[in-house]
């Protein structure tokens, strides 16, 4: 009696260094919109993987915290919020702050990122715009892929008069026809689409964004390594990128990326 009595003493006196080593997972699978350059898109030599600037700030964060992180394609964005949830992947790299899904995931705070998004006209345009307000009675037109903040989405579904089309492309092409007055794009995606298409010297971004949405890294409840250590951890390093300008510089270099890949001729390797 007295051995086995040590023997669960030395137990107790252990458990605490054994969970916090079970605690720090080693390999994080993460997911994210597929389809949101220069943030996020797939791969074109391997559209398993999805690369981009989220990409590239993840891969930095978890090399600071010694973990391994695999940013893979989990299908469009309604799947690939799916696979999160069951926990079959992570996290999910660019979730809107959603109090509907507090049920199923932890969000890390602060934002990874807090996206601009801007009110793009013709340069010969006599829209004056200095609030949202002043687009009332104006007709507009915004990708289904943007994700607006809530506040936004309830005042715009109130007061504009938006039409939802399937990317930013067919949005440009009726501004530039003059069948719409404006749009509303990411600062990032929408330069790179402008002058993608050749339009950077017809359209102009108002420079004052319309809405600011943060977009969180969001960490299932079903995944085996949603532990305070790691939520800690991680919101420790977004604190420290959203002052480091790490962020900001991946988006310039992947906007470039993104830019090339668009322009290269269908069949050539990317790069």
């Amino acid at each position: 009696m007295e051995l086995r009595r040590w023997t669960v003493l030395l137990g107790l006196t252990l458990l605490p260094g054994l969970t916090l080593a079970a605690g720090k997972c080693e390999r994080l699978v993460i997911t994210g919109s597929p389809d949101a350059p220069p943030l996020l898109w797939r791969a074109p030599q391997d559209p398993t993987r999805l690369i981009g600037a989220t990409a590239d700030v993840l891969q930095q964060v978890a090399k600071d915290l010694g973990l391994k992180v695999d940013l893979l394609y989990g299908g469009k964005r309604s799947l690939a919020l799916d696979e999160v949830r069951s926990g079959r992947m992570d996290i999910l790299a660019d979730a809107p702050l959603n109090l509907g899904e507090l049920d199923t995931l932890d969000y890390i705070h602060p934002a990874l990122v807090q996206t601009d998004y801007l009110v793009w006209t013709r340069k010969d345009s006599a829209l004056a715009y200095t609030t949202a307000a002043d687009l009332h009675g104006h007709k507009g037109a915004v990708s289904e892929r943007a994700r607006l903040s809530a506040g936004f989405e309830t005042f715009a579904g109130q007061q504009l008069t938006l039409q939802r089309l399937p990317s930013l492309t067919p949005a440009f092409q009726k501004l530039l026809l003059g069948e719409v007055d404006y749009v509303l794009a990411g600062r990032y995606s929408g330069m790179a689409m402008a002058q993608t298409l050749g339009m950077s010297n017809d359209l102009i971004a108002r420079e004052v964004p319309v809405d600011q949405p943060g977009l969180y890294l969001a960490i299932s409840h079903n995944s085996a390594c949603n532990d305070p250590w790691l939520r800690g951890q991680l919101a420790k390093k977004m604190t420290e990128l959203s002052a480091s300008g790490v962020a900001q510089a991946a988006l310039q270099s992947n906007l470039e990326r993104w830019k090339a890949q668009l322009q290269q001729p269908v069949g050539t390797p990317a790069k």
